[in-house]
């Protein structure tokens, strides 16, 4: 378990009370350590999440899952955490999954680890697979490399990378803008296979907004300038991330 105490799993939420207490409960019999990021719920997701043992952020209002991803990482930083493993509060991930994503971190020294659900493609509701094919198809072209599952948004984070990076989606958008940042900045992505769990709730994806919000994020992304991904520069690039990084904290508030 020690090697555990430098991660942290970050679970943004909206209305999730009806899950968000036994998923904590389930993750932290992998990863002690839990961020809950209330983004402005209507239900009692927040004191259900802090009840479970979880350190819980909330939004005064909802701003969206980009968001509230993004208040999640800078708070587990802030905490002095190394890794963070996002996950959805409506209990689609499954926690016994959690141990595949370190065991590959630490195994590739991946500064990023999606899960992978299309090895049980079949699970997934029709338009959601379509949609995930299709978007994956396309962020594939753009980065030259095979991506199996671009849209799952159980993945493990470098924190020190993840904060010298532009990302700055709001929405559901983020992880396709995620993906891309780190691929575009050389840095290692690997995927893990995972179960898939349906739905206990409606998905909070609006199908109409967030597709058009995605296409403006795709339509918005710049020529293709990829950083080479030979050892000697991306041991290059990180050193220079870690620096930024290190001024960075210096300069930023410890408040929330």
């Amino acid at each position: 378990m020690d090697r555990l105490e430098k991660h942290v799993a970050v679970i943004p939420c909206w209305n999730e009370a009806q899950t968000i207490a036994s998923l904590v409960h389930s993750v932290r019999r992998h990863i002690p350590n839990v961020v809950v990021v209330d983004d402005g719920s209507r239900d009692n997701t927040a004191k259900l999440a802090a009840d479970a043992g979880a350190l819980v952020v909330s939004h005064p209002r909802n701003f969206g899952k980009g968001a509230a991803v993004k208040t999640g990482l800078t708070a587990a930083m802030r905490k002095g955490f190394d890794r963070a493993l996002l996950m959805d509060g409506d209990g689609q991930h499954c926690p016994d999954d959690i141990p595949a994503f370190v065991q590959k971190a630490e195994r590739t020294q991946a500064a990023l680890v999606i899960g992978n659900r299309m090895q049980d493609a079949m699970s997934i509701p029709w338009v959601r697979r379509q949609v995930n094919r299709w978007m994956s198809r396309q962020i594939s072209r753009r980065v030259g490399e095979n991506l199996p599952d671009t849209q799952c948004g159980f993945r493990l984070v470098d924190l020190k990378i993840w904060a010298a990076l532009p990302c700055r989606a709001r929405h559901f958008e983020i992880e396709s803008e995620m993906l891309v940042t780190f691929l575009d900045a050389g840095c290692r992505v690997e995927f893990v296979p995972i179960q898939v769990i349906g739905r206990a709730a409606h998905s909070h994806i609006n199908p109409l907004t967030d597709a058009w919000r995605w296409r403006q994020w795709w339509r918005g992304l710049p020529a293709v300038r990829r950083i080479s991904d030979s050892s000697s520069s991306r041991r290059g690039l990180e050193n220079s991330i870690f620096k930024w990084h290190e001024l960075n904290l210096r300069q930023t508030p410890s408040s929330q």
